[in-house]
């Protein structure tokens, strides 16, 4: 039984390959494609449960497939750059991609990465506890990876969502950046710290305004906190 499907997008054929060699060793189904248009082409009849997507491709890059994929849906997407292009990672942060790998990487790093997210997102899991935390006119539910705000259910991106989800557990509670790449992202996950003022930027646009109980706040000098009005 495949442990889900993966989408590998790159047009170095023998990154493809290797890649392919290892993930099907570990028990995933592996879909290989080696430009942008095709990749587009075989995320929409394949549906896979995860993406990794290289950034330079010929005809659509990176940032175009990942922007295509995120007007439709949410599943997790692995970005892998070229050494040194911190502004690709931001850049790619911003777009919804919940990770990225830099080149050239261990394939042991990239298959630790893939677990990880999976993980987070529940594939392979046999969890059955609904986990959902709710405020006023907020609801986080992590069974249905879901988003409520007043009542209409928001598209969030995996990632930002389980941001929120772990600051609003834990109300009130002041957490370092450093902290929440390490409890959120996974010990797996090498970045940088600017990539959780991006998702809290995001979070913030969906937010605003909602309720005068609750607040995203930056405690300047330190990090954030989920604060909530006794």
């Amino acid at each position: 039984m495949s442990l889900g499907k993966i989408l590998v997008v790159d047009d170095d054929k023998n990154i493809c390959e290797l890649l392919r060699l290892y993930l099907e060793k570990e028990g995933y189904s592996v879909t290989l494609a080696y430009d942008g248009e095709e990749a587009l082409g075989k995320f929409n009849t394949l549906s896979p449960d995860m993406v990794l997507l290289d950034i330079m491709l010929p005809g659509l890059d990176g940032w175009q497939v990942c922007r295509e994929i995120r007007k439709k849906s949410n599943v997790p997407i692995i970005m892998t750059t070229a050494k040194g292009e911190t502004f690709d990672k931001v850049l790619g942060l911003e777009l919804g991609a919940d990770d990225y790998i830099v080149k050239p990487f261990d394939t042991k790093e990239v298959i630790a990465r893939i677990k990880a997210v999976l993980r987070r997102i529940g594939k392979g899991s046999n969890e059955s506890a609904v986990k959902e935390v709710v405020y006023d006119k907020l609801c986080v539910n992590m069974t249905r990876y879901e988003l409520k705000v007043d009542g209409k259910t928001i598209d969030t991106p995996p990632k930002e969502l389980e941001l929120l989800f772990h600051l609003a557990s834990n109300p009130n509670r002041v957490y370092t950046r450093d902290q929440l790449l390490d409890e959120v992202w996974g010990f797996e996950y090498y970045g940088d710290s600017r990539t959780i003022d991006v998702h809290i930027k995001r979070l913030r646009e969906k937010l605003e305004g909602v309720s005068d109980k609750w607040a995203l706040k930056t405690v300047w000098g330190v990090g954030y906190k989920f604060e909530v009005n006794e």
